[in-house]
């Protein structure tokens, strides 16, 4: 009997009784663990974190508050309260500074009630609290110390010597707990931004797909079309030529975007935009010291480009100085950052364009040979607008598509304002004639853009010169490469849009081409 009266009073001590706390801690701190290491579902894992508390570390009712993102207020997330839980996340929040757990949110420090009856600031919104028993409720903070929500719970049992390890023991919960929220929002955003990513991808390579390229049926950009669909495959140096403003950067973003290394950066340069001094660190990089303000390594646009495409415009613009150091990368891959000695090999595919005759540039003496060779290894030439006037009409209507898009608004062409399109020389090309196009809708209060406002955009129709017949040679208009639209068209601007000396080019009558005319349905300028 004594025996039995010892043991009792053995169990009932202060000693094992923090023991037996321990043990339960722990066990609930193993199994919280396990939770968290196996996290997929952030509302899962906080359900199944305060089961265990009430289950096993003795602490009820349990619930954990997230911020939102201005971290003005805490919402609840998760709550336990046994087998019949009512409350649904999202139903009660609170203020920062508003009651006990807006005042965690607001300070960042733990709050250990002994009675809750004894603090008059307990809201007690869920309605589920003993008022006699403690409460404890704990910050949960991100990596850099900021609250970003608050864990509380009730102990089983009234106010006694253990608060102090129950507070520890919640502490630990709640930095797991931010730890989960870590990787969770971390998973979420990869996922999100993986996601993002694949969908921008689909829409770049809708916007540069050859679909959204072919804008011209002419043979001259059917070729190049062609040019760029051959060439897309394999990893060769294409040299874009052609006159400010006919699409050299678009082509050369069109085959990146269609090449085995579409997933891959695609940088660019404007080699006219920078002095050579600059230019070398761009595209190069810099170590740290290398001249004054390099107060950091820096990577080059070659370095940026490795793995995909880098896009060098205005290519004729750089010196023979420069030019130099160029052949070698092209040549052996490989280069110094300005100022470091440690050689770098890239893997990337080189696209330049330009606007000047390289070859004139040769002969001259202002472009290297070498170098002209290494870069003309495919050469695209894409012709001026000028001499593809057949492709105006369709040009002309999805670039005010992209204009009709931007201003939310619809626009329409009329046949008028194409004859005018039609019949200006445009030296500045596609980049000109879709300014002239928005410059037309910006002037044309009710979307219809017709000739009026089509000459009051700046473009000034001066009718060409009547030839006379010993000038017209019907030779030019013998290339089998072109349709029957388009030779129709080149001898009407041959002819300066004469109906019969065109006729007499093609070997027809007047009445045959008037036929074609308008079966061809072609535009007949008014000179």
């Amino acid at each position: 009997m004594m025996m039995t009266t010892r043991h009792s009073v053995l169990s009932s001590s202060p000693n094992n009784t923090r023991i037996t706390l321990l043990e339960k801690e722990t066990l609930a701190l193993n199994r919280i663990s396990q939770i968290v290491c196996h996290s997929e579902n952030i509302e899962t894992t906080f359900a199944e974190v305060l089961e265990v508390l009430h289950t096993v570390a003795e602490l009820h009712y349990g619930f954990i508050s997230i911020s939102d993102a201005e971290h003005s207020a805490v919402q609840l997330t998760a709550i336990y309260t046994g087998e019949n839980n009512n409350l649904k996340p999202g139903t009660v929040k609170y203020r920062s500074g508003e009651g006990i757990i807006g005042r965690i949110l607001s300070h960042g420090r733990p709050i250990v009630l002994g009675r809750i009856s004894s603090e008059p600031n307990f809201l007690d919104r869920l309605a589920i609290y003993d008022y006699e028993l403690p409460f404890i409720a704990v910050p949960i903070e991100n990596s850099e110390g900021k609250t970003i929500g608050v864990l509380a719970a009730q102990p089983s049992t009234p106010a006694d010597d253990f608060l102090s390890e129950r507070l520890r023991f919640m502490e630990t919960v709640a930095h797991m707990i931010s730890q989960t929220v870590r990787l969770v929002i971390n998973r979420e955003l990869g996922e999100e931004i993986a996601s993002e990513r694949d969908e921008l991808r689909r829409e770049v390579r809708g916007q540069f797909g050859f679909e959204k390229l072919v804008i011209g049926s002419t043979s001259s950009m059917r070729r190049v079309f062609d040019q760029v669909r051959r060439v897309a495959k394999w990893d060769s140096t294409v040299l874009v030529l052609g006159e400010s403003g006919t699409g050299k950067e678009l082509i050369s973003t069109a085959i990146h975007y269609n090449s085995p290394r579409a997933k891959q950066a695609y940088v660019r340069l404007n080699c006219a935009a920078l002095p050579e001094t600059l230019l070398e660190s761009e595209l190069f990089g810099h170590e740290k010291g290398a001249f004054t303000g390099a107060i950091k390594q820096r990577k080059g646009r070659f370095e940026q480009a490795d793995g995909g495409t880098l896009f060098l415009d205005e290519i004729g613009e750089i010196s023979p100085m420069f030019q130099a150091k160029l052949l070698r990368i092209l040549q052996e891959g490989e280069f110094e950052r300005v100022g470091g000695s440690q050689t770098i090999k890239v893997d990337l595919r080189i696209v330049a364009a330009t606007n000047k005759n390289l070859e004139a540039e040769v002969e001259k003496g202002k472009f290297r040979e070498d170098l002209y060779y290494r870069l003309n290894v495919m050469p695209i030439q894409i012709p001026p607008l000028r001499e593809r006037r057949a492709d105006i009409p369709q040009l002309a209507e999805f670039l005010l598509g992209k204009v009709a898009e931007k201003q939310k608004r619809e626009l329409r062409l009329t046949n008028s304002a194409v004859r005018i399109l039609m019949s200006y020389h445009w030296p500045g090309n596609v980049r000109e004639l879709e300014n002239c196009l928005e410059r037309a809708a910006v002037m044309s209060e009710d979307g219809c853009v017709d000739s009026d406002v089509i000459s009051l955009s700046g473009v000034q129709v001066v009718p060409p010169p009547v030839r006379n017949d010993f000038e017209l040679n019907p030779t030019d208009l013998e290339d089998d490469n072109l349709d029957e639209r388009e030779k129709v068209i080149a001898a009407l601007e041959q002819a300066g849009w004469v109906q019969a000396k065109a006729a007499r080019l093609l070997g027809m009558t007047a009445r045959q081409i008037a036929y074609r005319i308008q079966t061809l349905n072609i535009n007949v300028r008014k000179i």
